[in-house]
């Protein structure tokens, strides 16, 4: 058989074909960034949109399930009267009342069909997935905003550089934290990554759909986020008006160019100045008068009352946000501080790296094009670095920008090391087949994921507790309450039986039978915090029927109050946004009309450190009183002023590093008395007879 002929048919070959001829190469990566070794080979890998945000997604919906609430400002300003729409009651500040009106109706109403999407499509009835829910959307947002600024950097920077900051953007502590948090600097944080998206693109006079993009998701941000994040835009106007960008204009048409520019960018301020005109008035109905909250911001933080103004809620010193950027990014923050510094030296020793080594006077540097993409970073920390009212927040907006500039730094740092390997070898081709430039920039990258991941593990081990314990008070203590007073339609196995009844469920692939908490509100409970007030997760969070209320502390500033409560539908509620709450003012003055005395409280949620008790007359020791309190649950909670700086602030596995560290006990305290009075009255009304 191995001698059977066969025939094979080719096709014609074209004239214009060599069926010899080499392959082609791929073309060269045409944006402002060049590589110079192995330019006709083909380029580096790097994922496509649709990988990169498929990554992205998985990465940021995770944080939306796991990571902690870091400002009690997203929970009082945005999480609490999300819920009084939701539900019809919550906690209320005087930043929401309709005499101060500088928190957005108009925000916080753009998440409201978003948390009712699990009630009216999954049928869930309670409050808990509507609040992940709402973070899951923030996350597949913020996925969004990043794989497309992703896409621009690989399509208009260079390759290496977007692949760099990919890696930098989904293993970064800092981008976990700010990725789900529902405050509008995360709003602006995404309009940001979208507007620069287009603004990264160089300006042409063709082009005027770039900068319609661009400007009207600056104005988005700036308006319905946070009218301060309009400073980034700040490099993109000045590229606007003065930058030729992809124009090559000769000296004696410069201003007819400029002023075509000028034109194009009011025309499309124009169109973006539409934009406040829904949202004044969504804020107008719901305050009940004319209501411009952008400007009522600018004006409380630019030009305050002298007794006024938010250095009243603390000052931090000039260096506050290198040290806070420093925790969430590490190696990254220098890296970004240095990388407009950088690309001077890349000027000087590595020209052809930013494609023409000396542009005409009638085209634009490719090194003033960098730079000026560079800049939104150093322009958004000089502004925020010198106002005396300092909060990580602010810096969300910019927190992409970190990763960028120092993807870039990374580039042009592998950029001088193949400069030093050539001098050295004299040898362009021995460079071109070394793998000393990939190992370098990848053990940056794996280093800065590994110091992040350690970081995000420590919030989590560390800071964790006070939602953890809100979710224990839902899932245990509740259905036990219900449990023993006979209100629920299964009742659950004894207490040492239950662990073996959940086992044998799961052992069983089985789901575990849903419970009615509903009943709870017969109960009548009240849940009380005291010094702890600022890390209360929110109500959405907290069973229906269960009251939460602040006790006295040593705390004597203003605290939330109550928004006026019904029962009602949504006009309602609405109409309860435009009262003026009593008790509630602006110069951070205690109300002790907030306060309930303790002895009306069933649970209290405290924190209490052993090796180091504090003790005053508003601040006992409670879980010691146990005559009064019983522990429901106590879990660790990191004890920051004796911890050290570098274990506190990040995890590792082993007993030489944890054992440096101190923990307090974050406990929920049962009213022994109040609670078992309850339960019997509960029992009792439910053997009299029905009249």
């Amino acid at each position: 058989m191995s001698n059977i002929q066969t025939l094979r048919f080719r096709r014609p070959i074209k004239k214009d074909e060599n069926e010899y001829a080499p392959k082609s190469v791929a073309a060269r990566h045409t944006g402002i960034l060049q590589d110079q070794l192995r330019r006709a080979a083909r380029p580096p890998w790097v994922p496509g949109f649709s990988v990169a945000l498929r990554i992205l997604l998985i990465v940021r919906v995770t944080a939306a399930m796991y990571s902690n609430i870091q400002d009690c400002d997203e929970v009082f300003n945005y999480w609490e009267p999300l819920h009084y729409l939701y539900k019809g009651y919550g906690f209320q500040t005087w930043e929401t009342s309709p005499q101060y009106a500088i928190r957005s109706w108009a925000y916080t109403l753009l998440w409201f069909i978003p948390s009712k999407i699990p009630l009216w499509i999954l049928h869930e009835t309670g409050k808990r997935p509507a609040f992940f829910f709402v973070r899951a959307v923030l996350g597949t947002m913020c996925s969004i905003s990043e794989a497309k600024l992703y896409d621009t950097v690989r399509l208009k920077i260079n390759n290496r550089v977007a692949r760099y900051m990919l890696f930098m953007l989904v293993a970064n502590a800092g981008m976990w934290n700010a990725s789900t948090a529902l405050l509008p600097s995360s709003f602006a944080m995404y309009t940001t990554m979208l507007a620069l998206s287009y603004a990264f693109t160089p300006s042409s006079s063709q082009d005027d759909q770039r900068t319609l993009a661009a400007v009207v998701y600056f104005t988005l941000g700036a308006v319905l986020g946070w009218p301060f994040a309009l400073a980034i835009a700040i490099p993109f106007v000045f590229e606007e008006l003065f930058v030729f960008g992809t124009d090559h204009v000769p000296v004696k048409d410069k201003f007819d160019w400029q002023l075509n520019r000028g034109v194009t960018l009011l025309v499309c301020g124009a169109v973006a100045a539409l934009i406040p005109i829904p949202i004044v008035a969504i804020d107008s109905y719901f305050y009940g008068k004319f209501t411009a909250v952008f400007w009522n911001i600018v004006r409380y933080n630019v030009f305050p009352d002298p007794s006024r103004g938010p250095e009243l809620y603390g000052t931090e010193p000039w260096y506050f946000y290198l040290l806070n950027l420093s925790l969430n990014f590490n190696i990254l923050l220098p890296m970004a501080l240095f990388s407009l510094p950088a690309l001077a030296i890349t000027y000087r020793i590595d020209r052809r790296r930013l494609g023409a080594a000396v542009p005409s006077a009638e085209q634009s540097s490719p090194f003033r094009l960098l730079a000026l993409r560079l800049l939104p970073f150093y322009t958004w920390l000089g502004i925020m670095s010198i106002q005396p009212h300092k909060e990580e927040r602010f810096m969300y907006p910019v927190y992409p920008l970190v990763c960028f500039n120092a993807a870039v730094m990374v580039f042009l740092l592998r950029g001088w090391l193949e400069v030093a390997y050539i001098k050295i070898t004299k040898s362009p081709y021995r460079a071109s087949r070394s793998q000393l430039f990939r190992w370098s920039t990848m053990m940056i990258v794996l280093f800065t994921a590994f110091i992040s991941l350690s970081r995000i593990l420590a919030l989590w081990k560390y800071y964790h507790t006070p939602m953890t314990v809100i979710y224990r008070f839902e899932k245990q203590e509740v259905p036990r309450l219900l449990n023993v007073t006979g209100l629920l339609e299964t009742p659950l196995p004894p207490p040492e039986l239950l662990e073996e009844y959940k086992k044998k469920i799961k052992e069983n692939r089985e789901d575990e039978p849903r419970i009615d908490l509903s009943p709870i509100k017969d109960f009548g409970l009240r849940m009380c915090y005291g010094k702890e007030w600022h890390r209360f997760p929110g109500h959405y969070l907290v069973p229906d029927g269960i009251r939460v209320d602040w006790i006295k502390s040593e705390f004597d500033g203003m605290l939330p109050a109550h928004f006026s409560e019904t029962q009602d539908g949504i006009r309602s509620r609405i109409s309860g946004t435009r009262r003026v709450p009593v008790g509630l003012n602006d110069l951070n003055k205690e109300e002790p009309m907030h306060y309930v005395d303790i002895s009306s409280c069933d649970y209290v949620v405290d924190l209490d450190f052993p090796h180091d008790p504090i003790a005053s007359t508003h601040e006992p020791r409670y879980v010691f009183d146990e005559k009064t309190w019983e522990r429901v649950t106590c879990l660790p909670f990191l004890d920051a002023r004796h911890s050290p700086r570098l274990t506190r602030a990040f995890w590792l596995p082993g007993q030489m590093w944890q054992s440096q560290n101190r923990f307090g006990d974050y406990c929920l305290l049962r009213n022994r008395k109040s609670v078992e009075r309850k339960i019997e009255e509960i029992i009792d009304r439910a053997r009299s007879p029905v009249v």
